[in-house]
């Protein structure tokens, strides 16, 4: 392989309220900025995950109403998001195309999915946009499938993973790690197994060597043999949603850092794209793609 693979696929943009706050739009936008930016690409169609496989994570009831469009007013109210059948099956196409991103890196040592990183979804309930928690689910399917017995979620959305937190509390084959704002949401954080917070305004210099510090510690005390990454672009200075001063520059230099330290250390890296929020959307995809301009330049060694 001599092009580094990613997974997408043009319905993860539904039909979508174009005022809405949630950027529907970003995940079209961000493959024809890979597609124009960074060429040296081989893109893989993702097939929607089995509800089985959902199942080993999710809430049946929960799964069952979501499915149907039937979920409770104030559940669905928490989510954010309009209910539609374009949601429903790009909902379970993209968490397909996080399972697919795993499979891929599983294979080549490296992938990245030009979605994903869904955490705020808990077992029972979506919430902040989320509906099933994709790092979970893959978690899951990974241990299961018996392609990783030891899964570290490294997660640097500028938002805590708190969904996440909650379904992998008592997994021993799992870690969670959120490196996120301190005083952004969720207001009631859930424990990770390891949590590090960052103060209003952080910088590019302490936040990088911040999350290369603990990711270092990471691999070298609880020797996963798989990552998934979640390179939420939300940390971004200019994020609608974000609370830090990191620059464009910034996010490069953590994204490449974070691929780079765990593919030496040879483990597998699957890559999610995470949070990001802008009015203007083709802004916002040329920050999402940071990491996969990141992750080619690594697989490719350019």
């Amino acid at each position: 392989m001599n092009r580094l693979p990613i997974v997408w696929d043009a319905a993860y943009s539904p039909e979508f309220p174009e005022s809405h706050r949630f950027p529907m739009a970003k995940f079209r936008l961000l493959k024809e900025w890979v597609d124009h930016n960074v060429p040296q690409t081989q893109c893989f169609s993702p097939t929607p995950c089995s509800l089985d496989v959902v199942l080993q994570t999710h809430d049946s009831q929960y799964v069952s109403d979501f499915q149907s469009g039937t979920l409770d007013p104030k559940v669905a109210r928490e989510i954010g998001l309009p209910w539609s059948t374009g949601l429903r099956d790009r909902t379970i196409l993209a968490l397909g195309g996080s399972i697919k991103t795993c499979e891929l890196a599983r294979t080549y040592g490296l992938a990245s999915h030009l979605a994903g990183g869904t955490h705020h979804a808990h077992f029972d309930h979506g919430s902040g946009f989320c509906i099933y928690n994709d790092l979970a689910v893959s978690a899951r399917y990974l241990v299961n499938q018996g392609l990783a017995s030891r899964v570290l979620i490294f997660d640097c959305d500028v938002h805590q993973g708190d969904g996440t937190a909650s379904i992998l509390a008592n997994d021993s084959q799992t870690f969670t790690c959120s490196i996120h704002a301190e005083k952004n949401f969720p207001v009631r954080k859930v424990e990770s197994d390891l949590d590090v917070s960052c103060p209003d305004g952080m910088t590019d210099d302490d936040y990088v060597v911040l999350v290369f510090e603990t990711l270092e510690s990471l691999i070298a005390g609880w020797h996963p043999d798989f990552v998934i990454y979640d390179a939420g672009s939300d940390v971004h200075m200019d994020d609608a949603l974000g609370r830090l001063s990191i620059t464009t520059d910034g996010l490069y230099q953590r994204d490449y850092g974070v691929i780079s330290r765990i593919r030496k250390a040879g483990i597998p890296c699957a890559t999610v794209i995470g949070g990001g929020y802008d009015k203007d959307r083709t802004r916002l995809a040329e920050r999402h793609g940071v990491v996969v301009s990141a992750a080619a330049r690594f697989f490719l060694r350019i």
